[in-house]
């Protein structure tokens, strides 16, 4: 099942996990290592919200958004498995948007587990999807996300992604795409893929500074456009319910 941001809710079948919650850890564990995750996930992933201890409905979202909440509260999910974890910091006070947030995920009894960058690095995860989204072929490893033949054009990415896109330099003609998921203008990383072969690069949240000393022409997508296709491959693998909540954007021209 899918359900957009209006609400509208496209059927079908979820099916039944009756799965007690040591073993759903385990199953996810496998999928997504925790050992693969960045120093800075420390204690950021895993099971972050102890809710019921089985799980026999699941949704799946890219943020444990107040609306993503109250939509798996309403198909009576038993465990919410998101990307990016609601809680960054240590908590010294519960207020605002992350009292909201565990206000509805503890009073419904709903497990919240994350998968971040051990999620962006596993076989199969974050790069991964987009790089089939974007019928990329002959992919390989770059230190944080992956490069490839692409045989879209730039006009193409944009339509795939179903986003806007801002191109910094221009790209000729692309063959090899350098692809990282969220945010990854890396100086770094950037002269990897340039060393690697790439024509251009593919990621979200360019900075003034990075676009001024980019090696390769960038192409800048929006953070959600670049994960969540991801967590919505997940839940269609899995029969899981997807629940989409883009931030919302306008252009004005």
């Amino acid at each position: 099942m899918v359900i957009s941001q209006a609400g509208t809710v496209i059927t079908p079948e979820s099916p039944y996990l009756c799965m007690e919650i040591g073993a759903f850890i385990s199953e996810m564990e496998q999928l997504a290592p925790p050992d693969l995750a960045e120093e800075y996930d420390f204690n950021k992933i895993g099971l972050v919200v102890e809710g019921r201890p089985s799980v026999d409905r699941v949704c799946c979202a890219l943020d444990a958004t107040p609306l993503v909440v109250q939509r798996a509260m309403e198909l009576g999910a038993d465990m919410l498995v998101v990307h990016h974890t609601p809680i960054w910091d240590p908590v010294t006070r519960l207020t605002g948007h992350t009292a909201r947030i565990l206000r509805l995920l503890l009073a419904s009894d709903i497990n919240l587990y994350v998968m971040h960058t051990n999620f962006d690095k596993a076989e199969g995860g974050v790069n991964d999807a987009l790089c089939r989204l974007l019928s990329m072929t002959e992919t390989g490893p770059l230190s944080f996300g992956r490069i490839g033949k692409c045989p879209l054009s730039v006009e193409e990415i944009g339509q795939r992604l179903s986003c806007s896109l801002r191109i910094w330099g221009v790209p000729d003609e692309i063959s090899h795409l350098a692809v990282v998921a969220g945010s990854g203008f890396d100086p770094v990383l950037m002269e990897e893929a340039a060393d690697l072969g790439a024509d251009a690069f593919l990621s979200a949240e360019m900075k003034h500074s990075v676009a001024r000393v980019a090696p390769l022409p960038c192409i800048e997508a929006t953070h959600y456009a670049l994960e969540a296709p991801a967590m919505r491959a997940l839940a269609q693998n899995r029969g899981w319910d997807f629940i989409d909540d883009p931030p919302v954007m306008r252009q004005v021209s």
